[in-house]
């Protein structure tokens, strides 16, 4: 069956099952545009920049465990995803980008709008594309959607030059795929899976140290069922947020630069580190060579690369999170964790007493302020913790991890490793578009916010119900805490004083705004503005001196932190 490059793209979205696609039209993909537009099986989503599509696409991803979809234009279209793509990168994210691509002859010309997008984006995707032949096309998007969603998942980058989209191919799209040298182990060695189950049993201040692969992977049953097995104290990074219940007792808190005291502590003092789906980053460890001085590590990852990468590891076991824990679970015999939950309670006792010495806190208001920490714990009260939460990047992204319990996966999305300021609102209107009957909240900074504001017009078109809350201080509130603290108190540029009127803004986008000025109003707007229709933008002017404690100094060690 002959049809156009277009018409061979669109039908294999559909054939691959792709419900939704997040973009922005241009020359050199005018004809995918058409060829959407005569097809009904997929809905198309416009932003109103590139870098936004991509970030819709990645919370699309997040929050229903699907593969994002993004289309953009040559040159500028295509440069302007790249921001986007890292941030996918970095926090493996399954992504794919169809990027639109002057003609095959063109190509090294210096062609109006021509990039090199896939040299430009090789450093930051799991694999790239350039298409040559459009008979090849459906085997080259099925590989994508494979690549971006396997093993490790990530961004996958396409570049499809116009000629092939214009021009004439039979359609065959492969039954498999079979990708010579990538093959993902998703099977725990039993071996190794014994011996951590050894490590384990021989300690007596045992942590479990959960990240991101645990959502990923959909593990979070599994670790639920294995901790409390053993009655193991859990610690999850900012990525692995929700991965293990927040108000689950066993849970620790976040660990590390901004993490809790306790978690801290007890990883500094662990006598074995259960590592699961993390990647010992540098805002977790602090100084690596103090890092769980005392502990054995057992590292569990479906990346065999990650495993070594930052730490020593004692026991690496390479597979996939959800049939490790299973084997772990199998293994560990009743008897014998009873009388493991029974040795665990001299260690259970020391990590309350780190609790009850410092426990997450702030300073009450005095001047009649408000208290950013307030205003999140207000949001998670109203919504008894239903509702998926996004984050700008920064305080407000701190704040959010510290002060909203996360109790189940899929629930917080927020730019971990990259740390992409703008990344919140599109992430929150990809993930409502993935979870329409779902409270969706951007917890937003007044400097973020403005980096990707332009998609509330995304938003009001289609009738996104997001909630956007700005903890307004007027200020790059977290780069203005390192001048605080380590610069002399010396603001240079991050005090803003021009800070538009966000309620006149959402309004004049044709979205609702509302604003708090007071402690006592906080309950009753956000109550207001979450139950209003359509999308939403509540500013609320917190306290500008307020600063994001715990804080671990950059190459201290854990247990040298900054408390309130």
């Amino acid at each position: 069956m002959q049809m156009s490059g277009a018409g061979i793209f669109v039908k294999t979205l559909v054939d691959l099952g792709v419900e939704v696609v997040f973009g922005y039209p241009g020359g050199a993909v005018l004809n995918i545009y058409d060829a959407l537009f005569q097809h009904a099986k997929i809905r198309h989503v416009l932003c109103r920049h590139e870098q936004g599509a991509v970030h819709m696409a990645d919370g699309y991803a997040r929050a229903s465990g699907k593969t994002g979809v993004c289309v953009v234009t040559s040159g500028p279209g295509a440069t302007n995803t790249v921001t986007g793509v890292a941030t996918a990168y970095m926090d493996s994210i399954p992504l794919v980008v169809f990027s639109g691509q002057v003609p095959t002859l063109l190509i090294g010309n210096d062609a109006f709008q021509e990039a090199d997008i896939v040299g430009i984006s090789r450093p930051c995707t799991k694999h790239n594309y350039l298409v040559k032949d459009g008979k090849e096309l459906p085997r080259i998007m099925k590989e994508a959607f494979y690549i971006a969603s396997t093993g490790r998942p990530g961004p996958v980058l396409v570049d499809i030059p116009k000629d092939i989209l214009i021009n004439p191919a039979p359609y065959n799209l492969p039954k498999e795929v079979s990708l010579r040298g990538y093959n993902p182990n998703y099977e725990g060695h039993p071996k190794q899976v014994e011996s951590a189950l050894k490590l384990i049993n021989e300690s007596s201040k045992p942590v479990v140290y959960a990240g991101g692969g645990v959502i990923l992977s959909n593990a979070s049953a599994e670790l639920l069922e294995l901790v409390h097995l053993l009655s193991l104290p859990v610690t999850t990074t900012l990525m692995g947020m929700g991965g293990f219940p927040g108000s689950d007792p066993l849970h620790l808190g976040m660990l590390g630069m901004h993490g809790t005291y306790t978690a801290n502590m007890a990883v500094s003092h662990a006598d074995v580190v259960l590592a699961v789906g993390a990647r010992f980053d540098d805002r977790v460890t602090g100084k690596v060579d103090e890092f769980a001085p005392h502990a054995k590590i057992i590292h569990v990852d479906i990346d065999p690369t990650s495993i070594q990468k930052n730490v020593r590891v004692d026991v690496p076991i390479v597979g996939d999170l959800k049939d490790v824990m299973r084997k772990m679970i199998k293994a560990v015999k009743a008897k014998e964790a009873a009388a493991y939950r029974k040795k665990m309670t001299e260690w259970r006792r020391q990590i309350n007493a780190w609790a009850k010495t410092h426990p997450l806190t702030y300073k009450p208001s005095a001047n009649g302020r408000i208290k950013p920490q307030y205003v999140v714990e207000q949001i998670y009260k109203i919504t008894k913790g239903d509702a998926i939460i996004t984050t700008e990047v920064g305080q407000n992204q701190m704040w959010a991890a510290q002060f909203h319990a996360f109790d189940k996966p899929r629930t917080f999305l927020t730019s971990g490793g990259l740390g992409t300021m703008g990344y919140g609102l599109p992430a929150a209107i990809g993930a409502q578009v993935a979870m329409p009957e779902k409270l969706v909240i951007d917890i937003a900074g007044d400097g973020s916010i403005q980096m990707n504001i332009q998609e509330l017009a995304t938003a009001v078109q289609f009738q996104v119900p997001v909630k956007v809350v700005i903890l307004n201080n007027r200020a790059l509130g977290m780069v203005r805490q390192w001048q605080e603290l380590f610069f002399q108190g010396k603001h240079s540029e991050t005090i803003q004083p021009n800070i538009p009127d966000f309620v006149m803004l959402a309004e004049a986008y044709g979205a609702k705004g509302f604003r708090a000025t007071q402690p006592g109003e906080v309950p009753a707007v956000l109550k207001k503005a979450f139950a209003a229709s359509g999308p939403v933008v509540i500013d609320v002017e917190v306290d500008q001196e307020e600063m994001v404690y715990p804080m671990v100094p950059v190459g201290a060690p854990l247990t040298k932190m900054l408390l309130v």
